[in-house]
């Protein structure tokens, strides 16, 4: 592996360690009764309100219109999620450190299986809080479903709720980006030398 690759490599595994440091997703709600709004952070082993209680307040208006509490404790991939992220940072820099090509591409195609999975897993959540709703709540709307958007805004009701990764799930995007460049500029590298070793 070139020497800038397995830098470039050591500098994607280190930016993992980003998610520790700030929150991976964020959602933001804005409501008239809420001007200053309201707002739930999502870290890589916990979920805290964007200001203070911010959790207890959402989950107030989630009893009335029959949404689930908001348990972090209760939601297994918190628990799960530090060490997918500490297997992928110590493995991205022993494959640096080492220079093989053959674990760089298994790294690369985990580390994407896991980012897609890890995608997947959060609409499900959001599609379980949104659809599954109390028939007994005191404010029922017939047809309405309260799913927040994976990426992007959408109205609620009164309430405009707006998805987006945080600076955490930014750094876990850019350590997939270099990964991948890697991967593909080694791939570019030998096959070069494979063309000139059948032209020689």
């Amino acid at each position: 592996m070139k020497l800038r690759n397995k830098i470039l490599l050591l500098v994607a595994s280190a930016l993992l360690l980003v998610v520790f440091i700030f929150p991976i997703w964020s959602i933001h709600l804005k409501a008239p009764q809420y001007p200053e709004g309201l707002g739930l952070h999502i870290w890589v082993n916990k979920v805290q309100g964007a200001h203070y209680r911010n959790v207890e307040t959402i989950n107030d208006l989630n009893h009335y219109i029959g949404m689930k509490t908001i348990t972090p404790d209760a939601i297994p991939e918190l628990r799960i999620m530090p060490y997918v992220i500490a297997f992928l940072f110590v493995s991205g820099i022993l494959i640096a450190l080492f220079g093989n090509k053959k674990w760089l591409a298994a790294w690369v195609f985990v580390f994407g299986v896991m980012a897609i999975a890890g995608l997947v897993d959060f609409y499900l959540w959001e599609y379980n809080y949104g659809h599954h709703l109390n028939p007994n709540a005191p404010i029922k709307v017939p047809g309405m479903t309260y799913q927040p958007p994976l990426i992007g805004s959408k109205q609620l009701l009164n309430i405009n709720a707006t998805s987006l990764p945080h600076i955490g799930g930014y750094a876990v995007v850019l350590a997939l980006i270099i990964g991948s460049y890697v991967l593909y500029d080694e791939l570019r590298t030998r096959k070069k030398i494979r063309n000139i070793d059948k032209t020689a």
